[in-house]
């Protein structure tokens, strides 16, 4: 088995109180079914309470515990050289949306943090985007032109407040940071108070619309006049964002420090390859967290190789001490750097609205989805007029799928704790080995569109190369697209 420093687990989900909302069991009547509760989902829910309106919220897991829970969890509209980009391939009115989306965002958090009282280590930090190249200093610069003129308050410094070297940096200011999971675990407990339905082991799998609209699960079923799509990619649409996005994944460490105070704010690099820093806590003290550049999920076939190389970054470039949490996440970009959402117009699916392709920035952006969503729902208008628009048009060769990086001609090569796929006749098999030698076997073929899924060495699951899917080693879907976990198969 592959070793690795820290812990495999996310220290933001770790030290988030446990949730215990119900299993979904027969039939529920309201106005919306939110499938999901990250972000999306229970931003969307509580405003459309507090709208008036009756939700039911369908997690397939448990509250504050996937992508949301394990993201960087930065509270920024600064996300690295974009405002330039957006103003030149989108145009001035789409940047300034994107600006005012995402400062509305950060509002809304630190407003509900406020008034909701939630415990989740929210903390004002700036924001820096940082190069070590001298030659990128006019990008730098070229940025804060952009920003500045969309309203925001940054200056260019000579460094970044880091302790290395660098050439330059653009700082956002009054900018933060939090706990993603403890915030959604408040989110939701008021999402409760004001009368939202939760119900967590609950995977939605059936969408249909005798009138409307069924949503259903392995116990039951939500009858809703709309639906809200809020998973990480949408497990269900009338548009094919599978194939308009890209999936890829980044690994995080956090590290044990008795130097916080030398990483002041929040820091991501424009060099290549890039690195993302900022600090953080768990019940045993502070903690500096550093992240590794992204890659194309499935498509690595030693994901450890990327953690050893984070360390081997992370060591020689901060205060750090012994490796504490280490884990993977994953998130899906688009070709416009905006995201997917609201109600695509295509007539055959009307009250049908969904959020996706967050491209890294899902804090801001996703509060902002889930604010515009409940605004169209409850209003019929969108707040930010076209900015995010779910049925805009992709370029075909964005999205690149791949094939399996576990192919291995004989099981006994599988070590203890490795997984790998075998050909058998015309099937893949994907084979894993438990610690005490054991084998275990399920099809390879991803439950969605039948890739040969791959093994990811550190988190020791099956990962899909061409639409994102990921699996537990037993097969069990983590989240979609796929649905249904992968079968089971003899050796």
């Amino acid at each position: 088995m592959t070793e690795l420093s820290g812990k495999p687990d996310c220290c933001w989900v770790a030290n988030a109180p446990k949730t215990d909302f119900p299993q979904l069991a027969g039939t529920q009547e309201c106005d919306v079914a939110i499938v999901g509760a990250g972000i999306v989902g229970l931003t969307t829910a509580l405003s459309l309470l507090e709208a008036g309106r009756s939700v039911v919220v369908l997690e397939a897991r448990q509250v504050g515990r996937q992508v949301t829970g394990r993201s960087s969890a930065k509270i920024t509209a600064q996300h690295s050289l974009i405002y330039r980009d957006l103003i030149d391939t989108a145009g001035s009115d789409i940047a300034r949306a994107y600006a005012e989306a995402n400062r509305t965002a950060m509002a809304h958090i630190r407003e509900r943090v406020g008034t909701l009282r939630i415990d989740c280590d929210f903390e004002p930090k700036s924001a820096f985007t940082y190069t070590c190249d001298p030659g990128r200093r006019e990008d730098i610069r070229a940025e804060a032109e952009a920003a500045t003129a969309l309203g925001f308050d940054v200056r260019v410094v000579d460094e970044a407040p880091l302790p290395f070297a660098t050439a330059g940096a653009l700082e956002f200011r009054d900018q933060a940071q939090f706990n993603p999971a403890r915030y959604l675990v408040g989110l939701a407990a008021a999402v409760q108070a004001r009368g939202g339905r939760i119900y967590e082991r609950s995977r939605a799998t059936r969408f249909d619309r005798p009138g409307r609209w069924s949503v259903g699960t392995a116990q039951g079923q939500v009858m809703a006049d709309h639906v809200v799509v809020a998973t990480n990619i949408t497990v269900k649409s009338p548009v094919g964002y599978a194939n308009r996005t890209q999936p890829r994944c980044h690994v995080v460490m956090a590290f044990r420090t008795d130097h916080p105070e030398a990483v002041d704010g929040m820091f991501i690099s424009i060099d290549d390859p890039t690195h993302s820093i900022r600090t953080g806590r768990d019940a045993d003290g502070p903690l500096i967290l550093t992240l590794g550049p992204r890659f194309n999920t499935g498509q690595d076939g030693d994901v450890a190789r990327r953690f050893r190389e984070l360390e081997d970054w992370t060591r020689a470039n901060l205060p750090v001490g012994e490796a504490a949490w280490r884990w993977c996440n994953e998130d899906y970009d688009t070709p416009d750097r905006m995201p997917y959402v609201g109600q695509p117009d295509a007539g055959e699916s009307p009250g049908f609205h969904v959020a996706t392709g967050f491209n890294g920035w899902g804090i801001s952006n996703g509060t902002a989805a889930g604010l515009t969503v409940a605004h169209e729902i409850a209003t019929g208008s969108r707040p930010w007029g076209p900015l995010y628009r779910p049925d805009r048009p992709a370029p075909k060769d964005f999205h690149q799928n791949g094939d399996t990086q576990s192919l291995v001609d004989d099981v006994a090569r599988i070590a203890p704790g490795e997984g790998g796929v075998i050909v058998r006749g015309d099937e893949k098999i994907a084979v894993w080995r438990d610690e005490g030698g054991g084998l275990h076997a399920l099809s390879a073929s991803c439950t969605h569109k039948g890739c040969t899924v791959t093994w990811n060495n550190a988190d020791r699951t099956w990962d899909c190369p061409c639409h994102g899917s990921m699996f537990e080693r037993n097969g069990a879907v983590i989240h979609g697209p796929a649905r249904e976990p992968l079968p089971p198969r003899e050796i």
